[in-house]
């Protein structure tokens, strides 16, 4: 079974959805639990996080130098995406070499 780890509004998510015809889990809607988080960071280390989001822009620099677990904790939304879980193997992402992966 695929899980794509995301949010509903998030264009590339619904890429991803449409493509491998798998769930959707809205991490805004059911939010991650503390060891979903440390899994996803120690498959990715620090760039679960997307430093390029408006709300990574929009947070303050004292904020911004918190641990990256406390940070997704308390802004879901500062989560790279989507990350798509099959066959118990994490992907991050939907560039080229992610759709190769999880379609072979």
């Amino acid at each position: 079974m695929t899980v794509i780890y995301g949010i509903k509004t998030c264009d590339t998510c619904r890429k991803a959805v449409k493509v491998l015809s798998a769930e959707l889990r809205d991490i805004r809607a059911e939010p991650l639990s503390a060891q979903d988080l440390e899994r996803f960071h120690a498959a990715f280390g620090d760039a679960i996080l997307n430093t390029r989001s408006t709300t990574w822009r929009g947070l303050p620099e004292a904020e911004r130098m918190r641990a990256p677990l406390a940070l997704l904790a308390d802004h879901p939304t500062l989560m790279k995406r989507p990350v798509i879980e099959k066959d118990g193997v994490l992907y991050l992402g939907w560039g080229k070499d992610v759709q190769a992966a999880v379609l072979a």
